[in-house]
C-alpha cells in the first residue's frame, strides 16, 4: 500500500466483528454490547491474530461519547438539571467516597501502597456514560424522573473525575512519593481553585452566552435547506464545543458535550438535531464497546481470579448497595433506588483513563489497571442482569406487605397528603401522575377551569414546591399503592398519567381499578405499539404524541381552509386565480 490505512483497517474489522458477535449474542438471548465486547478481545493486542490500532480506537470511542452526551444534552434541559441536585450533588459525592474507600481498603489488604489504594478505589467509584445511558434508553427511562436523577448523577460524577485527574499529578508526590511524581510547582489548593474557576466559568459561558449562540447558529444553517449542512452543523457543534471546552477549560469531552446539546435544546430545531445524530451516535457507540474489549487481557483472569472477583464484588454489589441506600436515604421511593443502584453498577471511560495515569505517574501498578479493565468488561456485560435482578427485587418486595410498607417510607411527611387539604378538593378530582412538560401543561389548564386535582411525582422538590403553592402533591412512586391511595385515588373521577415512564404504567392502572372501579384512566405514550399494547388494558384513553400532533395540525389545517372557502364565498377574499 503506497499510505497507511490503519484507521480503514480498525473501524472495518471492530464494525464487522461486532456486528457478527452481537448478532450471536442476541440469538441467544443475551446483550449485542457483550458480542461488541467480544468482538474487541478478538482483534486486541492479547489475542493471537490480527491487532486493531488501540490508539485510535480509543478516539474514536471517545468521539461516541462525545455524540451520545451531545444527544442526552438536547434532551435535558437546565430545569432538569437543578431538578435533581439535591438528590444527584450529594448522593453522587457521598457514594464516590464510600466506593473509593472499599477499593482503597481492598487494595490495602493486598499490600499496596495507600497511594495505588486510593487511585484504584477512584476507579472503581465512576460509572461509565455510555453504559449508563444506553441502559436507561433501552429500558424508555431517559426522560423519566428516575432517569434524570440518574444523568444527574452522572454529571456530578463526571465533575468530580475532571477534578481527580487534574489534582492527582501535584498529589502523586505527597501520596506516592515516587521519582515520576515530582513535587508540584504549585500549591494543591491553588490547583484546586484553579480548576473549579476553569470549570465554573465554562457552564456559565455556555449557560449565558452558548445559549443564546448556538441555537441561531442552527437556526441559519437550516434556512439553506441543505440536510447534509444541517447535520454537519450538529455534528460539528458536538464534536467541536466538547474539543474546544476541553483544550481551553480542562473539563472533560464528555461534560462539553452535554452542555453544547443542553444549550442547543433552546433550538426549536432540537429534536430535528437529535435524531440527525443518531446514526452516528450509535455507531460510535459500537466502537466504544469494542475499545475497551481490545485493552483487556484475559490471563488476568488466570493469574489473580479472586482479586478480579473482589473488584467486581465493589463494582455491583457495593456500589449498588451504597447507591441503594442513599436514594432511600434521602426518602426517595424504592423504584428509584433500584433505577439509580442499577445504573451505576458498572464502570466504564473515566475509569480507563485515571488508571492510566495512575501507571503513567508511577502510583497505580500495572495489575491495578489490568484489574480496572477486567472490573469494566465484566460489569459492562452484567448490567443488564442487574437490571433485571433490580426490577425482580421490586417485583418480591411488593409481594410481602411488611417489606412494602417499611419502603413506603410512612415517615416521610411528604409521602402523606397533608390534613389541612380541603376534603372538598378530594372528590371527583384528578390524579395527575407526573409533574414534567406535559403535567405542567394539564395541570395549568386544569386550574383555570377549576377542576381539582392532586399531584403524584417523584421528585420531592417538585412536590415541596407544589405544596407551597397551595396545591395538593404526594411524593413517591406511583406503582407502589401507598401513593396512589393517599393521592385519593378511591373518590377520584379520573387517573392521568403523564410521565413518560411506560414500564409502570399497567401497574398503576391496577391499582386505580382495584381502588375505584369507576375511575377513567388517561396515559401518554410515544410508540405506536405501547399505544396498542396499553389499549387492551382496559385504559380509557391513550394518547400518542405523533398521533396528536399530527391531529392538532390536520384540524388546523381544516378549519382554516374551510373558513377562508366561507369568507371566499361571501366575497370577502379575492379567490385564487
Amino acid at each position: 500500500m503506497p499510505h497507511s490505512i490503519s484507521l480503514i483497517t480498525t473501524i472495518a474489522t471492530a464494525l464487522g466483528l461486532a456486528l457478527i458477535f452481537g448478532f450471536l449474542c442476541a440469538r441467544l438471548k443475551m446483550p449485542a454490547l457483550v458480542g461488541y465486547l467480544l468482538a474487541g478481545i478478538a482483534i486486541g493486542p492479547a489475542t493471537p491474530g490480527f491487532v486493531g490500532d488501540i490508539a485510535l480506537a480509543q478516539q474514536l470511542a471517545e468521539i461516541g461519547v462525545m455524540l451520545l452526551m451531545f444527544g442526552v444534552g438536547l434532551h435535558f434541559s437546565l430545569d432538569d438539571l437543578l431538578s435533581v441536585r439535591r438528590i444527584a450533588l450529594p448522593g453522587a459525592i457521598v457514594q464516590i467516597a464510600f466506593a473509593t474507600a472499599a477499593g482503597a481498603g481492598l487494595a490495602l489488604l493486598w499490600g499496596w501502597p495507600l497511594a495505588s489504594a486510593v487511585v484504584f478505589g477512584l476507579c472503581l467509584s465512576v460509572a461509565s456514560t455510555v453504559v449508563l445511558l444506553r441502559a436507561l434508553e433501552r429500558r424508555g427511562l431517559l426522560e423519566s424522573v428516575n432517569g434524570r436523577i440518574a444523568v444527574g448523577w452522572l454529571v456530578v460524577e463526571d465533575l468530580v473525575m475532571v477534578l481527580v485527574l487534574v489534582l492527582l499529578p501535584p498529589i502523586a508526590a505527597t501520596l506516592g512519593q515516587t521519582e515520576a511524581a515530582a513535587t508540584p510547582s504549585e500549591p494543591v489548593w491553588l490547583t484546586l481553585v484553579s480548576t473549579l474557576g476553569r470549570v465554573a466559568l465554562f457552564i456559565a459561558l455556555m449557560l449565558v452566552v452558548g445559549r443564546r449562540v448556538f441555537p441561531w447558529v442552527l437556526w441559519q444553517v437550516a434556512r439553506t435547506g441543505s440536510q447534509e449542512l444541517f447535520t454537519l452543523c450538529v455534528v460539528a457543534a458536538a464534536v467541536g464545543i466538547a474539543y474546544g471546552s476541553a483544550e481551553a477549560f480542562g473539563v472533560s469531552f464528555a461534560l462539553g458535550a452535554f452542555f453544547s446539546g443542553m444549550v442547543l435544546r433552546g433550538s426549536a430545531l432540537s429534536h430535528r438535531a437529535a435524531q440527525e445524530s443518531l446514526p452516528l451516535r450509535d455507531a460510535f457507540a459500537v466502537l466504544f464497546f469494542v475499545s475497551v474489549g481490545m485493552l483487556f487481557d484475559p490471563r488476568v483472569l488466570v493469574e489473580a481470579p479472586l482479586h478480579v472477583a473482589a473488584t467486581i464484588a465493589i463494582i455491583i454489589v457495593v456500589k449498588s448497595v451504597a447507591a441503594f441506600a442513599l436514594v432511600l436515604a434521602m426518602r426517595y421511593p424504592l423504584n428509584t433506588a433500584l433505577t439509580v443502584s442499577a445504573s451505576l453498577a458498572q464502570i466504564g471511560e473515566f475509569s480507563f483513563i485515571l488508571a492510566s495515569l495512575g501507571v503513567a505517574l508511577n502510583v497505580l501498578p500495572a495489575q491495578g489497571q489490568s484489574l480496572v479493565l477486567a472490573g469494566a468488561l465484566i460489569s459492562i456485560a452484567l448490567n443488564s442482569l442487574v437490571f433485571r435482578a433490580a426490577q425482580a427485587m421490586q417485583g418480591w418486595i411488593h409481594t410481602s406487605p411488611a417489606l412494602t410498607r417499611k419502603f413506603e417510607r410512612s415517615d416521610d411527611p411528604l409521602s402523606e397528603l397533608p390534613a389541612s387539604v380541603d376534603q372538598s378538593l378530594l372528590r371527583r378530582q384528578v390524579v395527575l401522575v407526573g409533574f414534567g412538560r406535559v403535567g405542567r401543561r394539564i395541570a395549568r389548564a386544569l386550574s383555570a377551569d377549576g377542576i381539582p386535582y392532586v399531584v403524584a411525582d417523584q421528585n420531592r422538590d417538585i412536590v415541596e414546591a407544589l405544596r407551597e403553592r397551595g396545591i395538593p402533591a404526594v411524593s413517591g412512586d406511583a406503582t407502589e399503592p401507598g401513593v396512589l391511595i393517599q393521592a385519593h385515588i378511591a373518590h377520584a373521577g379520573m387517573l392521568v398519567i403523564a410521565t413518560s415512564d411506560s414500564v409502570g404504567v399497567r401497574r398503576m392502572v391496577e391499582i386505580a381499578r382495584t381502588l375505584n372501579p369507576g375511575v377513567r384512566t388517561v396515559v401518554r405514550t410515544h410508540s405506536e405499539e405501547e399505544a396498542r399494547l396499553l389499549a387492551g388494558e382496559k385504559i380509557d384513553r391513550v394518547f400518542l404524541g405523533e398521533e396528536e400532533l399530527a391531529s392538532n395540525m390536520i384540524r388546523h389545517v381544516v378549519d382554516t381552509i374551510r373558513e377562508d372557502q366561507a369568507r371566499e364565498r361571501e366575497g370577502a377574499v379575492p379567490p385564487l386565480r
